[in-house]
């Protein structure tokens, strides 16, 4: 896949998963970093576990970064949450 493809992928990853996560978006910028990290870590758990990774700009690539992104997020805030105490 091309850089630009791995941008829009992880936007639209990113952009879903912080909307299932905290329901009000953490920015475009944190959004799409996020997301292209979450395409990353989806693509490394689906192989894990003896599926596809990331096959390029589909339907099932997106559902695979955005369960990856769900995953950083739910990591983020976590660590996030802690540094805020």
């Amino acid at each position: 896949m091309s850089i630009l493809a791995w941008i829009v992928l992880g936007l639209v990853a990113g952009f879903i998963a912080s909307k299932l996560v905290n329901r009000s978006g953490s920015g475009v910028v944190l959004d799409l970093l996020l997301g292209i990290v979450g395409a990353f870590v989806g693509g490394f758990l689906f192989t894990r576990f003896g599926a596809a990774g990331v096959t390029g700009l589909n339907i099932y690539s997106i559902l695979v970064a955005t369960v990856g992104a769900v995953v950083v997020l739910f990591i983020y805030h976590a660590l996030a949450g802690r540094r805020a105490l």
